[in-house]
């Protein structure tokens, strides 16, 4: 199973904890851009309008919520990545 396989499937197991650190290794292997916003906002582009990703750093953990984790599950399922 390679490293982005395992990142997925950890993202989609809801019971687990998944950091940010790991969103954003996943996000870069699948062609996104990391833009830092105001505050802990932050998007992910990869050059397609409706498949980018705006979310706020967790604080003051590093896990993140179920919401936003089911938001980039649905963006990456809308635009075919997993």
């Amino acid at each position: 199973m390679s490293k982005r396989a395992k990142l997925i499937a950890r993202l989609e197991n809801m019971r687990g904890d998944f950091t940010w650190m790991e969103l954003e290794q996943l996000l870069y292997q699948l062609g996104y851009i990391k833009q830092e916003g105001s505050g802990s906002r932050v998007k992910f582009c990869n050059g397609e309008p409706a498949a980018k990703i705006i979310l706020h750093k967790p604080h003051p953990g590093n896990e993140l919520k179920r919401y936003a984790r089911k938001e980039v599950l649905e963006k990456l399922r809308a635009g075919g990545l997993i």
